[in-house]
């Protein structure tokens, strides 16, 4: 029988003060799994902590820096020491850092974003699995982009950085896949969150919802159901993969 029941499992949501994050947890906490949110911002984290527990959830704020080490072992050690496993990794932090063109993105802006899009999800991971390889369970889901295999202008260390989470998605899947862990990654199209309010009716997003098969940008919860999916006993086959949900922007030429 399948099951997308996560009662008595643990997860970590990473960047989950606002965004997706915010949503992942809460749908993480609505099929049962106890929630331990990560980011800098505590007050935000308190908030999102009270409204599920208030629910009828359980959830554990956590103030941590993705990009630094001692900050993610701090933060892992807590959580493991709180609910003595961890059976869900949700990689999820991430920002974007815009410029003109190439000679005008800085290697401050570079830094920034590969550290927090694509090492963090290797230092986090790095982390989590000493935890799943002992249990010999794990599931470990990497927030990826359809900018992971299509680029443009603007955005360069976003897109190097997404491309490296699916390429590194596929070798902890290889690397992990022994202990009966699993590594996949969601890649959503364009999102209606809190990162792209304002941004959605420039003329540059409204180009991406016109490559857009649906002629539209997704919607909160339309990625839940692949995170549930990663994250519960449904998947037991499935590793190494890359879901892009975007409305069938990756369709059109």
């Amino acid at each position: 029988m399948i099951s997308f029941d996560l009662k008595e499992k643990v997860a970590i949501v990473t960047g989950a003060s606002s965004g997706l994050g915010k949503q992942f947890a809460k749908a993480l906490s609505e099929q049962g799994a106890s929630v331990a949110i990560l980011a800098r911002r505590l007050d935000k984290l308190k908030e999102l902590a009270n409204s599920i527990e208030e629910s009828g959830g359980t959830c554990f704020p956590v103030e941590c820096d993705v990009t630094d080490e001692d900050s993610i072992r701090k933060a892992v050690s807590s959580i493991k020491e709180k609910f003595g496993q961890i059976d869900i990794l949700v990689n999820n932090a991430g920002v974007c850092e815009f410029s003109a063109g190439i000679h005008d993105h800085t290697t401050k802006q570079w830094d920034k974003v590969l550290d927090t899009d694509l090492k963090a999800v290797f230092l986090m991971t790095r982390e989590v699995s000493h935890t799943m390889m002992e249990q010999k369970y794990g599931k470990i889901i990497n927030i990826a982009s359809v900018g992971g295999i299509q680029a443009g202008p603007s955005q360069i260390g976003y897109f190097a950085a997404k491309g490296g989470v699916i390429n590194l998605t596929k070798a902890m899947a290889a690397e992990l896949a022994p202990y009966n862990v699993t590594v996949n990654a969601i890649g959503p199209g364009v999102f209606e969150t809190e990162m792209t309010d304002g941004m959605l009716e420039a003329e540059g997003s409204l180009i991406l919802k016109n490559r857009s098969a649906m002629k539209r940008f997704g919607k909160e919860g339309e990625l839940n159901g692949a995170l549930i999916y990663f994250a519960s006993d449904a998947c037991t086959y499935t590793t190494a993969q890359t879901i892009f949900i975007d409305g069938g922007m990756t369709a059109m030429l």
